[in-house]
């Protein structure tokens, strides 16, 4: 994939997206149907005409995603701390994986697999959100360095929101992997964020308003 900075800001607008969610997940028994359905289909979705692809085709379901580039990369001092850590712990992973070719390999056996159980169920179906959360134990947390996730304890002791969480993590991975495939590294935050965050601000200012 070419170096671009509008699929950068596609990748990070997702990535911020799914780590967000993340959040929700663990703190709320709110349906989160739509946004599931968004990002968990950004893993299944290996052949992607073009990036954008990748989330549906539309830019508006990253309309959250952009909002939140703004928020995080923008001059205001009030941060979201928890959701920074969340996103660098998923890059740091996303390294590990891109170093290990094993994982890898069996990241895109298992998913390859995937596409079978989908003629049957929908992404958002418990089976596929089962079977995705199994596919990031297995491909992703044995890389080491575990992300700690915060929320209600009640609901991080359920079964089916930890299930959720890494299932959407594995998506925060994906988006992670774009980034990394169209140029995007740690020092683009650092030389390159004035620019990313005007395209983020175009790319949602792009978009018809709510």
């Amino acid at each position: 994939m070419q170096v671009s900075l509008e699929t950068q800001i596609y990748a990070l607008a997702g990535l911020c997206q799914a780590a967000k969610l993340v959040q929700k997940v663990a703190r709320s028994t709110d349906s989160q149907q739509a946004q599931l359905e968004i990002m968990l289909g950004s893993v299944i979705n290996l052949n992607p005409a073009t990036p954008l692809d990748i989330y549906g085709g539309e830019l508006t379901n990253l309309r959250e995603g952009l909002q939140l580039i703004i928020e995080q990369l923008g001059d205001k001092p009030q941060k979201d701390v928890e959701l920074t850590r969340y996103l660098v712990g998923v890059l740091a992973l996303e390294r590990r994986l891109n170093k290990n070719r094993d994982n890898m390999a069996e990241l895109g056996k298992q998913l390859s697999q995937l596409e079978r159980q989908l003629q049957h169920f929908s992404v958002t179906d418990d089976t596929i959100i089962g079977k995705l959360a199994d596919i990031y134990t297995d491909c992703i947390s044995s890389l080491g360095a575990r992300i700690q996730i915060y929320g209600q304890p009640e609901l991080l002791s359920q079964s089916s929101v930890q299930q959720k969480v890494r299932a959407l993590l594995l998506a925060a991975i994906r988006s992670a992997v774009l980034w990394r495939q169209a140029g995007g590294s740690r020092l683009n935050f650092i030389f390159k964020r004035r620019k990313i965050l005007a395209a983020a601000k175009a790319a949602l200012a792009s978009l018809p308003a709510l």
